[in-house]
């Protein structure tokens, strides 16, 4: 089979772990969905993905049972259960293990801990099919109030690319850990005002309360972000995981044509950082850019 062949298996396999966390899991049944041997199914996953299918899998796991923990009340050894751990203390090494707290300290605590986000490879290609060259992109007014941030500093990255380059894509587990979080994680382009000498314009970080005081995690750092007007700006949904550039820059191009004096606001970067949320092909790309009344 063709490398593109090979991906689009393993992706499959990827979302059949996703979907089917709660059931019990073999090599064999993995390798009837990528259609290759048990054997061969586990050595392309790992080549693909830098660990087998059944670390990927506890990993798969651990995190979502760590946001059982954190958000509901259930007894721990019912998740454990639930998560297809044979015993509460085999769930709590391994959770000890991977998140460097124990299942008890951390429903007490609730501190950030490294939440595994993984990366599906792209879809199979479907022949032809190509994203509308015309999409329509909405956007909305939304009133942001003094709020704090955590953030984790580069140190010349200006994008996403450069900045996993330098610090890792683990900082958005992290984050998105975070219970007292008032939205989801974002990628930040910080003002001047909030640049430090010899650090990066492009930060990952996630909004907080201004009375958050939990221990930030070792690298990371908070900082004040005054009250502001954002602009968001949201495409179109997408039907594939590798159309995101092009979803993106669609919005991009879609910015750079917007006039907000029409609407009595103006562009306004310097009243706070300009963020991108998570593309996801479901809901489209979604950024938003600091705007003031006129």
């Amino acid at each position: 089979m063709s490398q593109q062949e090979n991906l689009a298996s393993i992706r499959k396999v990827q979302e059949y772990l996703i979907t089917h966390l709660n059931e019990r899991i073999t090599l064999q049944s993995l390798a009837k969905v990528s259609g290759y041997s048990p054997y061969h199914c586990a050595h392309l996953f790992k080549a693909s993905l830098g660990m087998g299918p059944l670390t990927y899998l506890r990993k798969l796991r651990l995190t979502q049972a760590a946001l059982r923990i954190r958000d509901h009340q259930d007894p721990i050894v019912t998740i454990a259960l639930d998560f297809q751990f044979d015993s509460h203390e085999g769930f709590t090494r391994a959770f000890s293990k991977q998140f460097g707290i124990s299942p008890k300290a951390y429903r007490d605590h609730s501190p950030p801990i490294s939440h595994f986000h993984p990366f599906l490879l792209p879809k199979e290609p479907k022949g032809d099919s190509t994203m509308k060259t015309t999409q329509f992109v909405f956007t909305q007014i939304i009133e942001r109030p003094a709020r704090k941030a955590i953030i984790c500093r580069g140190l010349k990255a200006k994008d996403y690319f450069e900045y996993c380059e330098e610090v890792s894509c683990d900082v958005w587990g992290i984050l998105s850990s975070i219970k007292e979080a008032l939205n989801e994680p974002m990628g930040m382009w910080l003002p001047k005002s909030l640049i430090k000498p010899k650090t990066s314009y492009y930060v990952q970080g996630v909004e907080v309360p201004l009375d958050y005081s939990k221990p930030l995690p070792e690298g990371f750092e908070m900082i004040d972000l005054e009250p502001c007007l954002y602009l968001f700006f949201q495409g179109e949904p997408y039907d594939d995981d590798d159309d995101f550039q092009e979803a993106i820059g669609q919005v991009w191009d879609a910015i750079d044509d917007y006039q907000p004096e029409t609407f009595g606001y103006k562009f306004s970067p310097d009243k706070g950082p300009r963020i991108q949320l998570e593309p996801r092909g479901e809901r489209g790309y979604i950024e938003a850019r600091c705007v003031v009344k006129l």
